[in-house]
Order: C-alpha cells, then sequence, then structure tokens
C-alpha cells in the first residue's frame, strides 16, 4: 500500500506531460509501494492518430512504444530498491487490426510486457474520451434523434471490451464504463440488453481472474465517483478491486486517492488486491497474479492528510 496499475507520461504519450523517471520519482517521493507503468500500444492508421500527434506515423509510434519498453525496465531495476514498478501496456481496440497488432506485439516482447491493461476508447472507429463534440459524434454514428442510439452506442462499446476480455485475458480491467464519460449521469438498468452485456463482461473477466481498477482520473473529468460508477461497483461485487491513479505526469500522480478512499469506503468496499509478479502462468500466459493486500489498507498511514490534496 498505496499502489496504481494504470499510468502514462509525456515522453510516451502526446497527451500527458513530463518524462517516465518524473513519474517515477513522484511515486516515490509519495511512497508508494508499487506502481505500474503502461502506455498505450502503437495504432496501426494512420487516420486513428490525435491531433497532437501530426508528423507522426505508425513506424514512429511502433518504435516509441519499443522504446518504452526499454526505459521502463530500465527504471525498474535502477529504482527497485525504493518502490515495485510493474511494467504493462493500455490496449487499443479501434478495428481488428489492433487486436492482430496487439497479438504479435505481445508474442515479440514476451515477459517484457509483465502484464495488460484492458481498455477500449473507441466506439465504432471513432473516440469517445478526446472531447465531447467527438464523443456525441459517436453516439450519433447510430442515428440522429433514434430513441434506440443510445442503446446501441453502449451495447457495441460492451461488445468490443468482451470481445477484448476474452480474447487477451486482461490482469486489469480498464475504467470499466468509460463510454458514459460525459454522460456520467447515465444509468444502464435503463437499456435492460445494455445490463445484460455488462453483467456478462463482469462475470466473464471474474472467472478468469482479472482485476478491476477502481480509476481516480474520473474525478478530474468530473464525476462524483471513481470508474467505474456505482451501479458497476455493485454489480461488481463478487469481482476484486484494484487501485489506480490513470495518471498522465507527475503531477497526477496520486491525483485525488483521497476521493477514491472516501467512495471506495462508502461503497463498502473491504479488500484491495494488487499485482504481483508469480512463478506461475495465468489465464493469459503471463507470470503475474492478484495478491489480496493483507491489512487494514482504509487505515493505512498513505492516506493520512491527503484530503489537503486538490
Amino acid at each position: 500500500m498505496p499502489h496504481s496499475h494504470h499510468s502514462h507520461s509525456g515522453q510516451f504519450c502526446k497527451h500527458a506531460s513530463g518524462s517516465l523517471e518524473e513519474v517515477v520519482l513522484e511515486a516515490i517521493r509519495q511512497q508508494f509501494q508499487l506502481y505500474g507503468l503502461t502506455e498505450h500500444v502503437p495504432r496501426y492508421r494512420l487516420v486513428d492518430l490525435y491531433p497532437e500527434e501530426a508528423g507522426e506515423t505508425t513506424d514512429s509510434l511502433a518504435k516509441q512504444f519499443e522504446k518504452f519498453l526499454v526505459e521502463a525496465h530500465r527504471l525498474k531495476t535502477h529504482y527497485a530498491s525504493q518502490i515495485t514498478i510493474l511494467v504493462g501496456l493500455e490496449t487499443e481496440y479501434i478495428t481488428g487490426q489492433d487486436l492482430d497488432g496487439l497479438d504479435s506485439l505481445l508474442q515479440k516482447f514476451g515477459d517484457r510486457v509483465e502484464y495488460v491493461v484492458g481498455s477500449v476508447h473507441h466506439v465504432d472507429g471513432i473516440p469517445i474520451d478526446f472531447d465531447q463534440i467527438t464523443y456525441e459524434r459517436a453516439l450519433h454514428n447510430f442515428g440522429d434523434g433514434e430513441t434506440n442510439a443510445q442503446e446501441v452506442f453502449l451495447s457495441t462499446y460492451f461488445d468490443a471490451q468482451y470481445q477484448l476480455l476474452q480474447r487477451f485475458k486482461p490482469e486489469i480491467v480498464g475504467h470499466f464504463d468509460l463510454c458514459r464519460l460525459y454522460t456520467p449521469d447515465l444509468r444502464f438498468l435503463e437499456y435492460p440488453s445494455v445490463w445484460e452485456k455488462i453483467t456478462r463482461n463482469v462475470e466473464y473477466a471474474i472467472g478468469y481472474g482479472a482485476l478491476f481498477e477502481t480509476n481516480a482520473a474520473a474525478f478530474r473529468k468530473g464525476w462524483e465517483t471513481a470508474y467505474p460508477g456505482k451501479d458497476i461497483l455493485i454489480l461488481n461485487c463478487g469481482g476484486r478491486f484494484a487501485l489506480s491513479d490513470d495518471s498522465h505526469g507527475p503531477r497526477f500522480v496520486g491525483l485525488n486517492y483521497h476521493r477514491l478512499l472516501d467512495y471506495l469506503h462508502a461503497q463498502g468496499v473491504t479488500d484491495i488486491w494488487l499485482l504481483q509478479p508469480s512463478k506461475t502462468p495465468n489465464a493469459a500466459g503471463r507470470s503475474i497474479r492478484p495478491v489480496k493486500f493483507e491489512g487494514e489498507w482504509l487505515g493505512h498511514e498513505f492516506w493520512h492528510g491527503r484530503s489537503t490534496q486538490a
């Protein structure tokens, strides 16, 4: 205690800030005991690059990811006496090409990728977490003014998530309900067919041993809760939760963790889990496993004074 399983840096992610080493040093300063480095995997079509990536190519993104792995493992070794660093990645699923590319990447780098954060950031090829205008374009792609457009949009998101879970069995399920980023008051129970898909995904992830991240980044996006929201958290009563700050630079490390603590405590979460290297391969064939934090995590000294954090 404390832990984070999901992070980014400006060195390897254009919409983040700071170097990877600065992120690690800030985690050490805050006395994190475990910190996961999980840059985005490369994308494979120029059309999928973001505006801030002008001038990049798919080849340069692939080389950038390889450089990330080199630097992450250097930091893991260099700071081993001060912090446990895990080196992973965060997925993309825009088209089937991304899944095939991830397959190849995992085969190429083997155990240099210690774990996977399974996330979906696009629906029908359109990014849903870039800005609200683009999010609404993705929604309207399923019909303008149609009563079922929202339901089809959500169903498409959770079907993509399910495919990702089935194919790669990610150890961490990333921001489970990102699909309502700009509609945080949306209630999935109002869409019965969507709720069935959510239940299917949760049960499948629980079945192979995934951890569901409680992601503090939702607070800085204007939410009153972390990801996932209360309805999913209640559904997840059979699941296991890990902590993530989803930091995008050193100033975001541990940001809003005091609110994360309050949220989990209020919802009755009593156990926190984390990833740990293992000699026995897991369901995905990677040498890492979930373990329950032993001790009183709610009263851990890490939380003392964090209510003063912005």
